[in-house]
């Protein structure tokens, strides 16, 4: 009896334990995006916040635990972007509702329309970047939006916010203008930097480091003042970077290759350059003979 060969490496099943542990840390996510909306119902308004942002957590843990594991499916992209609409669509918009909102209005339609984009986000982030290697996002991610409508109650408790010009500024308007802008954002083709660079190799590198320290420095000593501001300058930084690098023409291309190769037909067109015609296909060759 002949014993089959091993199956290479990338072919060997992924035990089931590994498979359910970044499906795990995805569930872990939307424990949090639930008991958000339960603290902020009851006007827990910081812990809210708080377990929106451990969600986050969970959220960039489940993704490199998948790819550090070999074990990410088309299963946990679904289920991770199902749960990201809860915890970062629905919850940080009822937070946001519950705490500076009126709620005896309208203004629960600004709910409504944040959470909408957020779903119309992921749905186009699965079809488009989902299992992607990427640098950069099409559209500003949810858990960059969730995270800024989420800390702006804690930033709102800081004499940074209080004792400052800050603070006189009509926060029931500005929010609503903020939660809807948010919400075109994540819609919109704006590009933001998937993570820094981080090296000595180049001055990109240096400058990725350097955010890195100082994101790190600012989470761990001035978590409450450091959140809000950061996402905002985050968000105003990847508008501004597109509109200029989208004047120069010099956009990083798409992460789909349909989007790049319709640039390139664009470009040859643009130049007056002749489109190429398409490579023939070559039958493979037959084994057997």
């Amino acid at each position: 009896m002949t014993v089959p060969p091993p199956l290479p490496p990338e072919r060997r099943p992924v035990p089931r334990v590994v498979v359910m542990l970044p499906n795990g840390f995805t569930l872990a996510n939307l424990f949090f995006g639930i008991f958000a909306i339960v603290s902020a119902a009851r006007g827990e308004y910081v812990e809210a916040g708080r377990w929106i942002v451990f969600g986050g957590i969970c959220d960039a843990l489940d993704g490199r635990v998948a790819r550090a594991t070999r074990s990410g499916s088309r299963f946990g992209e679904e289920l991770d972007s199902l749960v990201d609409a809860i915890s970062f669509g629905l919850a940080p918009a009822l937070l946001v509702y519950f705490a500076v909102l009126n709620r005896a209005g309208w203004d629960w339609v600004f709910v409504f329309l944040y959470s909408a984009c957020a779903v119309l986000r992921l749905a186009r982030f699965n079809v488009e970047q989902a299992g992607r290697k990427k640098t950069h996002f099409t559209g500003l991610p949810s858990p960059a939006a969730g995270g800024t409508l989420a800390t702006y109650y804690w930033f709102s408790q800081t004499p940074l916010y209080y004792e400052t010009i800050i603070g006189d500024l009509p926060w029931q308007v500005v929010m609503r203008w903020l939660m809807a802008g948010l919400g075109f954002l994540m819609i919109s083709n704006v590009q933001y930097a998937a993570a820094p660079l981080v090296g000595f190799r180049s001055w990109r590198h240096v400058v990725g480091t350097g955010m890195v320290v100082a994101t790190f420095f600012g989470v761990l000593f001035l978590p409450k003042e450091f959140f809000f501001p950061a996402a905002m300058l985050y968000i105003l930084w990847g508008l501004a970077r597109t509109v200029v690098l989208g004047l120069l023409d010099r956009l990083p291309d798409d992460a789909t290759g349909e989007a790049l190769d319709e640039r390139r037909r664009r470009r040859r067109r643009r130049d007056g350059i002749p489109t190429p015609p398409p490579p023939r296909s070559i039958a493979p060759e037959d084994p057997a003979r």
